[in-house]
């Protein structure tokens, strides 16, 4: 008897009571920290050239950026989500049957190809191909890292071990945008080059790395060989799982909130380029000369001069905060059921989305990254914990390629309407074409301006100061509206997660 109610309790809704927060870190194995550190270095190389894309897409060819419309780079993003999220659905199952360790030894060599294609041909199909690459060798790694987890940790210890273990990758996702800041004012291809080689530190630890639950796979094959086990084609196993009520709904619920989740990556460095001045954050810190001092200029990502802060820098307090704090939010989580946490996360990251569309303020555009940053710890490592959960047992890596559908649906939506949101309520190259027509300049003249360069044609034609000019266009056009409807969909999610909370706690009850 007790033997049914264990397995049952690995492979239910019911929530299980945790360990201490010391016992449990102290609970997780080697196998766990081996992952973290894979999982580390692909998130440095990853987040390196994911913080920067879209500055690199709008950056013109002189300066050597791709010079494309941020319509163009909405089709290159919006294609890199729908591959990166969608594969692992079907790449989920492989893990479990081929191997964790094959699947990440392979996806580390696809992604090496994506970045040295990025370097090699800076064009706009040269990126996508790239992309693609990126996105197909991510899709691949994933699944066999998080299976790798589920299975070397217990129902006691795993809300701690997701929490841990989305603090330790956000160190990688920390320092990957401090690499691209400080590589991409040296030359564009370098953050590409760079990417390659550290993610090339992967093969270093699969050297150390033990598949858990090997031995049980591999006595699986041999019986679905012998015949003694029937085993599904993986496309209709994966069918027959996605088709279950508690796996539809999570997917539809949560779509909005990845929507407003890669907006802020996407589309936030541009807003901050074009919008917000951050010379004042490091007046406030420094004085009006700044910083030449080294250390402040890479840990803050500071530009060369240090006198303000780059885009990427002030992104980077969201995998800052995580980095240092994830694990006291883990704890905190723990003790609430696991839609509760995730609604009021969700909940906390609409009010940021609504604070940036208020206002250009850098030390408020701080501010809502920090309550970003919060509402992002309350829900992502639970989405993992949720779904590795209920996964039936030999169907973990699947389950949890799951979890990225959702992602795949909100991502995908927000790579190819989110840069055209911001181009259409916030795009300072088209406001500086519209005003150099009405102060005089011949439209053959403007037609003639390369991609990326209106703004400082704009200053050179006008004679007035860039700071004068921006906070003309600014207040002049409603960019906040951008924010504001993003915060809108992140809000259909929230009710939806509410409802979602509500029908599952009715099936625990059953």
């Amino acid at each position: 008897m007790s033997d049914s109610k264990d397995t049952y309790a690995d492979n239910d809704l019911r929530e299980v009571k945790q360990l201490g927060m010391w016992a449990s870190i102290a609970s997780l194995s080697y196998i766990f920290w081996i992952v973290g550190g894979m999982e580390l270095v692909e998130r440095i190389a990853y987040y390196g050239v994911k913080a920067s894309a879209g500055l690199y897409a709008k950056a013109p060819t002189s300066e050597g950026g791709l010079g494309i419309s941020l319509s163009d780079y909405g089709i290159i993003i919006a294609i890199w989500a729908f591959m990166q999220t969608f594969i692992p659905v079907f790449t989920g199952g492989v893990s479990d049957r081929v191997g964790y360790k094959e699947t990440i030894f392979a996806s580390t060599i696809i992604k090496i190809a994506g970045y040295l294609v990025m370097a090699f041909f800076p064009s706009f199909y040269g990126f996508l191909i790239g992309a693609i690459l990126l996105a197909g060798g991510t899709g691949i790694f994933k699944p066999g890292i998080q299976g790798t987890l589920v299975l070397s940790t217990g129902r006691q210890n795993t809300s701690m071990a997701w929490g841990i273990f989305y603090q330790v990758v956000n160190i990688g996702g920390f320092l990957g945008p401090l690499v691209a800041v400080h590589m991409r004012q040296l030359s564009w291809d370098n953050v590409f080059y760079a990417c390659a080689a550290i993610i090339s530190l992967n093969f270093l630890f699969l050297l150390a790395y033990k598949e858990p639950g090997k031995e049980e796979r591999m006595e699986r094959n041999r019986k679905i060989k012998a015949g003694e086990i029937h085993q599904e084609a993986l496309w209709r196993d994966a069918w027959h799982e996605l088709k279950k009520p508690v796996v539809i709904y999570y997917m539809l619920v949560f779509a909005g909130f990845w929507f407003l989740f890669n907006s802020l990556f996407d589309v936030l460095p541009i807003h901050i380029a074009e919008w917000v001045d951050t010379s004042v954050i490091v007046t406030s810190l420094f004085g009006p000369e700044g910083t030449s001092n080294g250390i402040f200029q890479f840990w803050l990502g500071l530009d060369n001069t240090g006198t303000k802060v780059m885009p990427e820098g002030m992104l980077n307090l969201n995998a800052g905060m995580i980095m240092t704090t994830c694990f006291l939010v883990a704890a905190l989580t723990a003790k609430y059921r696991i839609t509760t946490a995730m609604l009021g996360g969700c909940l906390l990251s609409i009010f940021a989305f609504v604070l940036i569309g208020a206002t250009n303020a850098a030390w408020m555009i701080v501010l809502a990254i920090a309550m970003f940053s919060f509402g992002e710890m309350m829900i992502s490592p639970k989405k993992n914990e949720f779904m590795g959960n209920i996964a039936p047992e030999g169907k973990k890596a699947m389950y949890l390629g799951f979890v990225m559908l959702p992602q795949g649906i909100g991502w995908t939506l927000e790579g190819y309407f989110g840069p055209k949101l911001y181009e259409m309520y916030a795009s300072k190259e088209i406001f500086s074409l519209e005003l150099l027509a009405e102060r005089g300049m011949s439209a053959s003249e403007i037609s003639a301006i390369p991609q990326g360069e209106a703004f400082t044609t704009l200053v050179a034609f006008t004679g007035e100061p860039a700071q004068e000019l921006t906070t003309l266009l600014y207040n002049s056009h409603n960019i906040g509206m951008a924010w504001y409807i993003i915060a809108a969909i992140g809000t259909i999610s929230a009710v939806g997660i509410y409802l979602y909370g509500k029908w599952l706690f009715k099936l625990q009850q059953r």
